[in-house]
């Protein structure tokens, strides 16, 4: 993955949260066969996120693994508090005020934050300016009325 740039996309909650949108982006990034970190920004978020991968569709979940599970390196998706990356992940999700610019190695760098959210927003903003600064491609992302992805810029 060296030698190129990283693609750089913020998800913007507005209709639905965290749990819902999350297990479905992971799920996506699964399907084009990427391995991924998702990196929140406290251990009770992350406790959360890790109830929502197992339990978001009642027929499957998505495999993953924390520090605590072991085996770091065989997780298909991490997820961690800190800007580990044991997995050998071309993506990484930052979520919940986690604080990560390490831009090299990756496919994608998605940052999800809830627009209900003022310190959230302005801290988006922020990341979307240093993504620009490295001349990263940045897109924004929105739901439409019906929940369906639109991409904004």
């Amino acid at each position: 993955m060296a030698g190129q740039t990283t693609e750089v996309l913020f998800y913007h909650l507005e209709r639905q949260g965290l749990d819902v949108v999350l297990p479905s982006l992971v799920e996506k990034t699964l399907e084009r066969g990427w391995r991924a970190v998702v990196q929140a920004g406290s251990v009770e978020r992350l406790s959360a996120i890790d109830l929502a991968l197992w339990t978001y569709k009642e027929e499957s979940f998505l495999a993953h693994g924390t520090a605590k599970d072991g085996h770091a390196a065989d997780q298909p998706v991490y997820l961690t508090t800190s800007g580990d990356t044991p997995n050998n992940a071309g993506v990484r999700f930052v979520v919940d005020g986690a604080e990560f610019d390490d831009f090299s190695d990756l496919v994608r760098l998605i940052y999800v934050f809830d627009g209900n959210d003022e310190e959230a927003v302005a801290k988006a903003r922020e990341q979307w300016t240093g993504a620009k600064k490295r001349g990263c491609p940045v897109t924004y992302w929105q739901q439409n009325p019906t929940g369906k992805w639109e991409k904004k810029g």
